[in-house]
C-alpha cells in the first residue's frame, strides 16, 4: 500500500494540498471503503441537512436582532458555517479520523469526547421537543378547518394532538433500528420546505400590506441580537453529518468537498434570506418563534402550509430520535443495543421529549437554548479548537487566525446568549388569534394585542388601518 504522506509539516494542510493538487483523498486509509456519491448527490445531502425545521424560526431571529442587522448576521453565520465545515474535515485529515466523535476524542481525550457527546445529545433531543411543540401548534389549526371541529373540540387541544401524533406516527417510526429505512424522508422533507417557502413569499405580497408594522419594525439592531445568532446557528448546523457525507464521496478530496460546501451553503443561504426576509416583513414585531402562529386560522393557503410543515416535522422527528439514541448507546453501551434495550431507550427518549413539549409550549426559547447551548459549540468552538490543537501552522496563518476568531466568537455567543435567554426570556402568544385576524382589525377599538409586544409600540393609527 502506498505510504500516507505526513501531513504535519510546516503549513501542513496548505503544503500538502499544493503538492497533490487537492486531488487525492484526504483520508487515504479509507480508499477501500470509499462511497459512490456524486458531487451533486453529496451537495443535495448537505443542503437537506441545513434546510430543515430550523428555517421556521428565522423570521423570529430577524425580530430579535433587528431586520438589517439580522440579515447581516444570517450572512455571517452562513459564511462561518461554510468555513467551519471545511475546517472540520481538515482537522479530521490532520488527526487521521473520519467521525466527529473520533476527532474530538483523539484531540482532547475522554473529557472532550464526553462534552461532544453531551452536545450531540442535546441538539437532537431539544429539536425533538421543538418538533412536538410545532406539531401541536400547526395541526390544531389544521384540524379546526374541518367541519364540526371548533376551538372547544378535543382535536383542537394541543396536548391531545401531540400525544396522538406521537403514539400513531413518531413513536412507531422511531422504533426502527436501521436509519436507511427513513431514507426517503429527507427528499420529501426538502420538497415540503420549498412549498412552505413559496407560501411565505406569496403571503408576504398578499397579506403583509394589510398588517400595520410595529414602531421599531425596521430598527437596525436590537438588544437580543446574540440570541438571534443562536437561532440562526440552529438553523444552519449540519456538522454532525459532514464526515458521513464526505466519506460517501466517490472522489473525496479537499477541492471537491470545498466545492460541495460552497454550493450547498450558498443555496441554503439564498433560501434562508428569502424565508427570513419575507416572513419578518409580513408581520414585523408580531413575528412568533413559529411563523405559522402568525397566520390567521381561516387562511386556507396558510393551513395548507401548516399541514406540509406538520408532515415534514413528523417525518423528521424519528431521525433526531435515532441520533439521540445512538449517542446514549455509544457512550454507555458501546454501541450495542439488544432489542429490549432498543425499545426501552426509544420509549424513554420519546416519553421525556413529549412530556417537556406538553409542559412548555413556547417555541422561541427552545430554539434559542438549542442554538446557544448545542449548535454554537458544534459550529463555532469545537471545529476551531480541534484544528488549532492539531495544526503546526504559524499563528499568523490564515486558517489559524480565522480559527481563533471562530473560537472566541463562539464562546462569546454561548455565554452571553445563554445568560440573556435565561434572564430575559422571550414571551410568546401561543395559540392566540392575532389581532389583525379579528373582525375588529379595521378599527383600533377593542383590538387585542399579543402579550409580547407592548401596546405603546404597536397601537396602529386610524390612517394605517384605512
Amino acid at each position: 500500500m502506498e505510504e500516507t504522506p505526513d501531513l504535519k509539516q510546516p503549513n501542513d494542510c496548505t503544503t500538502y494540498q499544493e503538492e497533490i493538487g487537492d486531488r487525492k483523498p484526504l483520508l487515504p486509509s479509507q480508499d477501500e471503503e470509499r462511497g459512490n456519491s456524486s458531487l451533486s448527490s453529496a451537495s443535495f445531502n448537505v443542503i437537506n441537512s441545513i434546510i430543515g425545521s430550523g428555517i421556521i424560526g428565522l423570521p423570529y431571529s430577524m425580530r430579535q436582532a433587528g431586520f438589517l442587522l439580522g440579515m447581516m448576521l444570517l450572512l455571517a453565520v452562513a459564511l462561518i458555517n461554510d468555513y467551519s465545515i471545511i475546517l472540520l474535515i481538515k482537522a479530521g485529515n490532520l488527526s487521521g479520523t473520519n467521525t466527529y466523535q473520533a476527532l474530538v476524542r483523539k484531540t482532547f481525550g475522554l473529557i472532550g469526547y464526553i462534552i461532544l457527546s453531551v452536545l450531540q445529545f442535546l441538539y437532537p433531543f431539544l429539536a425533538m421537543v421543538s418538533y412536538n411543540i410545532i406539531t401541536g401548534d400547526t395541526l390544531t389549526k389544521v384540524l379546526q378547518r374541518l367541519a364540526g371541529v371548533g376551538p372547544g373540540s378535543i382535536l383542537a387541544n394541543r396536548h391531545f394532538v401531540i400525544v396522538i401524533t406521537t403514539l400513531l406516527f413518531t413513536l412507531p417510526l422511531s422504533l426502527y433500528r436501521d436509519i436507511s429505512k427513513l431514507g426517503k424522508v429527507s427528499f420529501l422533507s426538502l420538497l415540503l420546505t420549498l412549498v412552505i417557502l413559496v407560501i411565505v413569499v406569496v403571503r408576504a405580497v398578499t397579506f403583509g400590506p394589510q398588517i400595520p408594522p410595529t414602531v421599531d419594525a425596521w430598527d437596525f439592531a436590537k438588544p437580543s441580537a446574540i440570541q438571534a445568532v443562536g437561532v440562526m446557528s440552529f438553523a444552519f448546523i449540519c456538522h454532525h453529518n459532514s464526515f458521513l457525507i464526505y466519506g460517501s464521496l466517490r472522489d473525496p478530496t479537499m477541492q471537491n468537498w470545498s466545492n460541495i460546501t460552497h454550493l450547498s451553503v450558498s443555496f441554503a443561504l439564498m433560501v434562508s434570506l428569502v424565508f427570513a426576509g419575507c416572513g419578518y416583513s409580513t408581520f414585523t414585531g408580531y413575528t412568533q418563534g413559529d411563523i405559522f402562529e402568525n397566520y390567521c386560522k381561516n387562511d386556507d393557503l396558510a393551513t395548507f402550509g401548516r399541514l406540509c410543515y406538520a408532515v415534514s416535522i413528523v417525518l423528521t422527528f424519528p431521525i433526531e430520535c435515532f441520533v439521540t439514541r445512538e449517542v446514549i448507546s455509544n457512550v454507555f453501551l458501546k454501541g450495542k443495543l439488544s432489542m429490549v434495550f432498543h425499545i426501552f431507550l426509544t420509549l424513554l427518549i420519546v416519553a421525556v421529549s413529549t412530556s417537556l413539549s406538553l409542559i412548555y409550549d413556547c417555541l422561541g426559547i427552545v430554539l434559542e437554548l438549542n442554538g446557544v447551548l448545542s449548535a454554537t459549540p458544534l459550529v463555532f468552538i469545537i471545529p476551531a479548537a480541534c484544528y488549532l490543537k492539531l495544526t503546526d501552522n504559524h499563528w499568523s496563518h490564515r486558517d489559524s487566525l480565522i480559527s481563533v476568531f471562530l473560537f472566541v466568537t463562539g464562546v462569546f455567543v454561548l455565554t452571553v446568549g445563554f445568560a440573556m435567554t435565561v434572564l430575559h426570556p422571550q414571551q410568546c402568544s401561543h395559540g392566540k388569534e392575532m389581532f389583525y385576524c379579528l373582525p375588529s382589525n379595521s378599527s383600533i377599538t377593542n383590538v387585542t394585542f399579543p402579550t409580547n409586544v407592548s401596546q405603546a409600540q404597536t397601537v396602529p393609527t386610524s390612517s394605517s388601518l384605512s
